[in-house]
């Protein structure tokens, strides 16, 4: 899988409608964004966790994708209803 279609997948995950469960929808949604980013630095060939010095591009990007799929998580599970 190469990283163009692993940050459409990023995308498509992040817009993608969550449960309405308050904080237990935002951890669901924060460990499927982790998840993607795990198989983005895979797919890169890079481990994700491990600290490098000079990150290349692909991992910039995995860490971009990440961070906008996180953002997501927050701007949608946190303000859902806890029942």
């Amino acid at each position: 899988m190469n990283l163009k279609s692993l940050a459409a997948l990023t995308l498509a995950a992040s817009a993608a409608p969550l449960a309405a469960a308050g904080p237990l929808a935002y951890a669901l949604c924060q460990t499927g964004c982790n998840g993607l980013a795990v198989a983005c630095y895979t797919a890169a060939g890079f481990t994700f966790g491990v600290t490098i010095v000079a990150a290349p591009p692909a991992i910039i990007g995995c860490n971009v994708g990440l961070g906008a799929c996180m953002a997501a998580c927050a701007g949608t599970a946190l303000i859902a209803p806890t029942p």
